[in-house]
């Protein structure tokens, strides 16, 4: 049966940003409940996150590489995009007629693709685009971590080619990207050095980390120990001593480039042997399935913090914007 036809238009409930600013521009109100395209489906939304990223976008506080791009996609006066929110997970309500790939009643997970909008109750989603069926062994608040941390960290470890021996250090590890990406680097036979604050080196220490170091009390780059790998998911890290603190052939990977990271890597580049590699993580159906082919075989975990509703929305943020999130801050709808 088309579930189009027995679906009925009602009200959902949605977080609105209306501009830029602090947490004081979000607001919780109702639209009508969307009916999905015929290349879509309809997900009655479970779990969303909290990212940096969401943060970022509501005040506006983006890297200058990208501020004039991502402001003229977002809005320039004032967001066009109703609703922040990068990953959900969920069950599919209804479908559109030329779906053939998912059913009503589906458990999903599934990215915006840089479009942004999940803190609501209910959202379309083209087929085509990042979405998958749920891991038997993930729950939904589980699942709806793997679309940011997860896609972004399987695509900045295999920029890395990381071989079994090698060292890797992850600066900025004890959020939603750096703990996928331990886990990541560990089931690839590195030996793993994880950077974040002091509270949240037990937990990287659970999830395969073999050394934690707190960023407030040492300097990795002034510790004499030289690494294969330097992974700075924080984009904090200073550019001259990492690289010294790179080895032969060592690879810098940033995930939050500057213009001056981008142009001194092409002179580390032409000068020595070490490389210095940035990039955008796209979300991909076959990094999808990949990556829910590893959480089913044990490999990778969601490490979750602290769970919110969209009631609490504006506390969800503030808690994630003063830098205590470890692991993902989840919304449960």
């Amino acid at each position: 049966m088309n579930t189009l036809a027995i679906m009925k238009s009602t009200k959902m409930r949605i977080v609105h940003f209306n501009r830029y600013g602090s947490t004081d521009v979000l607001e919780l109100g109702e639209v009508e409940k969307p009916m999905p395209k015929d290349d879509e489906v309809l997900i009655k939304v479970r779990a969303t996150t909290v990212t940096a990223g969401d943060c970022e976008l509501r005040a506006f506080k983006i890297t200058p590489l990208f501020w004039l791009p991502v402001r003229l996609y977002i809005g320039v006066f004032r967001p066009r995009i109703p609703t922040l929110g990068q990953e959900l997970a969920g069950e599919i309500e209804a479908v559109g007629k030329d779906v053939t790939s998912f059913k009503v009643g589906d458990a999903v997970f599934a990215g915006t693709g840089g479009k942004i909008g999940t803190y609501l109750e209910y959202k379309c989603q083209k087929v085509t685009h990042s979405i998958a069926l749920k891991p038997t062994n993930m729950s939904f608040e589980e699942a709806a971590t793997i679309p940011t941390g997860g896609l972004n960290a399987i695509y900045f470890m295999e920029m890395a080619n990381i071989k079994p021996g090698e060292s890797i250090l992850i600066n900025g590890a004890g959020g939603s990207i750096g703990s996928y990406a331990v886990q990541m680097a560990k089931s690839l036979g590195a030996v793993v050095t994880a950077v974040d604050t002091g509270r949240k080196l037990d937990m990287l220490l659970s999830i395969g980390a073999d050394k934690v170091i707190d960023y407030k009390q040492q300097d990795f780059t002034q510790m004499g120990i030289t690494y294969d790998v330097i992974f700075d998911v924080a984009g904090k890290c200073k550019y001259t001593p990492t690289v010294n603190a790179l080895k032969e052939k060592g690879r810098y990977i940033q995930s939050n480039p500057s213009l001056e990271v981008i142009f001194r890597g092409l002179w580390t580049k032409w000068t020595s042997s070490k490389r210095v590699l940035t990039g955008l993580a796209g979300e991909s159906l076959e990094q999808l399935a990949k990556l829910k082919e590893m959480i089913e075989a044990g490999k990778l975990k969601a490490v979750i913090d602290k769970r919110f509703t969209l009631d609490d929305i504006v506390a969800a943020q503030q808690y994630v914007e003063a830098g205590h999130k470890s692991g993902n801050v989840i919304v449960v709808v």
